[in-house]
């Protein structure tokens, strides 16, 4: 597997995120996360700046790394320039290659996220699109977004855009040619390999727990990971 700092130290989010940590706690104080984790951005500087392979190995196993929201406050207020949430990226990057991220329950469900996010990123162009949520996943949404599925074509283009279609406005259709360079990117990045990764790992995973699984999001193994509670005991 070679050194685990040597592989961080490849990752430019690494090299660009991570100058010289003085402890003042300025990420800590400003970061949404850790008003409701036990989520420390400054304790995570601080740990990779010793360079110690089993704290590292320990954070790329544990949960820590996935509670960021990636907004980015910590950027703005760090008085060394450095970025906390760049030094995340680099760790669940790190841990998604080396296999780590499945001693984590949130690590795991970073599958789930790929099949409601990523997956529709690379079909539609768009994070979230309306036409491809499965309004049963989000009862809390009540029946009112299943009516505006059902009229959606009458709703969205009473707003002057481009529902579906080549033109201007949310919703619209992304063009092959932006398709195809966001695809390039997906590939260049390496995102598609983690996509893959996750994908054949959340197989095996499956198997293991000897759950039904196939490629759409109705596995069983895609609703354990969306419903259950991380405290609980997967066995």
């Amino acid at each position: 597997m070679g050194k685990l700092f040597d592989r961080l130290k490849y990752d430019v989010r690494f090299s660009e995120g991570l100058e010289a940590c003085i402890n003042c706690g300025t990420c800590t104080a400003i970061c949404p996360a850790a008003s409701f984790y036990d989520y420390d951005p400054r304790e995570i500087a601080d740990a990779l700046q010793v360079e110690n392979e089993k704290i590292l190995e320990e954070l790329l196993k544990g949960e820590k790394i996935w509670y960021c929201g990636q907004c980015m406050s910590c950027k703005t207020r760090c008085p060394r320039g450095n970025t906390p949430g760049l030094l995340i990226l680099a760790l669940r990057n790190l841990s998604i290659e080396t296999g780590f991220y499945l001693h984590s329950h949130r690590g795991k469900q970073m599958y789930v996220l790929k099949k409601l996010i990523g997956d529709t990123i690379l079909a539609t162009g768009y994070c979230v699109h309306a036409d491809g949520v499965d309004t049963g996943l989000f009862p809390e949404a009540g029946p009112v977004w299943d009516w505006i599925r059902k009229n959606s074509s009458e709703i969205y283009n009473l707003f002057g855009n481009s529902y579906n279609k080549p033109g201007n406005g949310s919703l619209r259709k992304i063009s092959k040619k932006s398709m195809n360079e966001l695809k390039a990117i997906f590939n260049i990045t390496g995102c598609t390999d983690r996509f893959e990764k996750l994908e054949n790992d959340a197989a095996e995973c499956a198997k293991k727990l000897n759950l039904e699984y196939n490629d759409t999001h109705l596995n069983k193994y895609f609703q354990l990971m969306y419903s259950k509670n991380p405290n609980e005991d997967e066995s």
